[in-house]
Parts: structure tokens; C-alpha cells; sequence
């Protein structure tokens, strides 16, 4: 497989050639780069002892806040941890469903389409993160500036994504919908190299890639900011969120990951300088993607926003028959941690 665009392309830290192979296995991984139900007994869960008897099976993304854990010192979980890592939120939704998996976090899309599926999980906790990492891209070359400008031509997005709404929200913007363009939905890594090779007029796309491109030459024409809430979600399996003992040992790893969290924010060189190491991926794509973050990451309680945002998400899909019906997001969400996270 040959190199990004031509064979002089280097880490720009190291100026060691990396592939387009490598960095789309491992972008993926990386891109990670949405009336409420209720469940009781928060304080008695907090309560409940915690011994190595308890397992906990965690979803992760290559890169996330669990390569970290050891770094600050959280990792001493008086309860067992078992690691199961995925490139996507609807993969973690699905080993959910299917009880392999008792906490995963994911945009506000997947648990949309899990309520068709009647999947066991509810929405625990939020993640505000960055939203500047998620942009409609066109090539180096392209004069266009204005989403009204797309009518007509081959724009790429991930369907059921993140990309996907937003492309909708831009196109609505302007008073257009797919049938004005020429919609072609890829994965991530068939988008990068249908971009690179030119087979796209335009690109609604997330996470490290974004940075790859414009060193590239591409130019941003909007990124998610006004459109995005930048809401990231913990889902936990039913059963998990049942069992006092699981329930205590969520509320812990929950408080584990802030700690994280409030130290990336601290720490922006030490948490690109671990992503790199980790992903295999150039640091400097991970410094420029901080350097245009939206807003630093925040691990919260759930609020009546948070549900607000995600029914506008679900409501456009069904808007734009994305979804064959209405769904009312609103039994996705369980508040039974929010003591956890004052």
C-alpha cells in the first residue's frame, strides 16, 4: 500500500514514512475517533462493597481515558476490570445487546437506533468533549466555501454517524436534502482515500483525519460547532445498572474517568505525546487537534439538555426518513448515577 498522496509523506515530529494502511487501522481506533427513566437506590449502591469477586466489562476505543488510568494513578480498582476494545459506538451497542459489555461510551447515535433494536441499556452519564473534530472538508483545489454550493456534486459521509446528522443540519441550513446532492455513504477509510484520490467533491467527516487532510491542502468549510452538542454518552447494560454491586462499581469507574479527563485538560502535551504512542499515529495530528478543540472534555450528570439534544438528533433522522418512525429517546436515560458525578 503506498504512502498518503506520494512517497515523501513523513511523521513530521520524526520524519519516519508512515502508510495510509497503518493510519487508517489505527485512526478508527482513535476517531473514537446521543419524562426520563429512573432507576433508585443510587446512595445504596455507592454503599455496596467492592471486592475482586466483582467484574466489570468495559468497552473501549484505542487511545480513550483507559490508556491513561495508570498514568495518573486510578487504575487500583478494588474490583476486577475486563477490557474489550472497539472501533465504533454501534459495535458497542451491539455486545450490549448481546450482554458482553456492562459500560461503553458513544455519540448521541447509536442508543437512537438501539431503541428500535430493544437493546438493554440506558444512558448514564455525559461526556462534553470537542466538536471542532468533526467538519465538512473539500480538496485543496475546490472553490467551494458555502454548503449551498454542494448541490449537485459527490459528497461523502458515514451513514447512521455523527457525519451523517450533520450533513443533514448543513443541507436543512440551506433550505436542501440528499436528493439536491449526490450522497455517498463510506466508511471512514474508503472516504479518505476516495478524497485523496478525488472521487469526492466534498467530505462530512470526524477525528484525526481531519488534521491528515488539511496538512494535505483540503480546506474546512464548517466544522460541528452550532450544530453538534458535543455530548458523548456512557450507556451501561440493564442488568449492570440493577445489580447493587456492578452499580457501585460503575459509579467509581465513572469517577476514575473524570479524574482522567480533568487531567487531559491539564496535561495536553502528556495526553498526545500517549496517544501517539498508543495509536501509532504522528503526535502532531493529536497537537493540532487540541489546539482547535472546541471546549475542554468534562465528564457530567445527566440533564434535561443532554435528552433535548439527543430527541433533535433523533427527530432529523425521522425527518429525513433516516428512521421509519418517531422515537421518544426520553426511556433511554437513567439518573441513578448523578451522585456520583456532583
Amino acid at each position: 500500500m503506498s504512502d498518503f498522496g506520494s512517497t515523501n509523506n513523513s511523521d513530521a515530529t520524526t520524519g519516519a514514512p508512515f502508510s495510509r494502511r497503518r493510519f487508517l487501522q489505527t485512526a478508527l481506533g482513535s476517531s473514537a475517533a446521543i419524562g426520563l427513566g429512573l432507576s433508585g437506590g443510587a446512595s445504596n449502591a455507592l454503599a455496596a462493597p467492592l471486592t475482586r469477586d466483582t467484574l466489570l466489562r468495559v468497552a473501549t476505543y484505542k487511545g480513550d481515558a483507559r490508556q491513561f488510568h495508570k498514568v495518573i494513578g486510578v487504575d487500583n480498582t478494588p474490583y476486577r476490570v475486563e477490557y474489550a476494545e472497539f472501533s465504533g459506538g454501534n459495535l458497542i451497542v451491539e455486545a450490549i445487546n448481546g450482554g458482553s459489555i456492562d459500560l461503553g461510551t458513544m455519540s448521541e447515535i447509536p442508543p437512537i437506533f438501539s431503541v428500535q433494536s430493544g437493546a438493554p441499556l440506558k444512558l448514564i452519564a455525559i461526556l462534553q468533549g470537542d466538536v471542532n473534530n468533526q467538519t465538512l472538508l473539500v480538496p485543496e483545489k475546490s472553490k467551494i466555501r458555502d454548503v449551498a454550493e454542494l448541490k449537485g456534486l459527490r459528497v461523502g459521509y458515514v451513514r447512521s454517524t455523527t457525519s451523517h446528522y450533520l450533513l443533514l443540519r448543513y443541507l436543512q441550513e440551506k433550505g436542501l436534502s440528499f436528493a439536491d446532492i449526490k450522497p455517498i455513504s463510506l466508511s471512514p477509510q474508503d472516504g479518505l482515500a476516495a478524497f485523496q484520490s478525488g472521487q469526492l467533491d466534498a467530505w462530512v467527516i470526524y477525528g484525526p483525519m481531519i488534521q491528515l487532510v488539511l496538512k494535505q491542502g483540503a480546506h474546512i468549510v464548517k466544522t460541528g460547532l452550532g450544530y453538534l452538542s458535543g455530548n458523548y454518552l456512557y450507556a451501561a447494560h440493564t442488568k449492570a445498572i440493577a445489580d447493587p454491586v456492578r452499580h457501585a462499581a460503575i459509579a467509581d469507574y465513572l469517577q476514575r474517568e473524570r479524574k482522567v479527563y480533568d487531567w487531559i485538560n491539564r496535561n495536553h502535551d502528556a495526553y498526545a505525546g500517549g496517544l501517539a504512542k498508543t495509536t501509532g499515529l504522528p503526535k502532531w495530528l493529536f497537537d493540532a487537534q487540541l489546539k482547535q478543540q472546541s471546549q475542554p472534555f468534562k465528564l457530567i450528570a445527566i440533564d434535561d439538555a443532554a435528552v433535548r439534544s439527543q430527541q433533535k438528533i433523533a427527530d432529523t433522522f425521522t425527518e429525513h426518513k433516516v428512521i421509519d418512525r418517531r422515537i421518544d429517546v426520553s426511556g433511554l436515560w437513567d439518573r441513578s448515577f448523578s451522585s456520583a458525578l456532583v
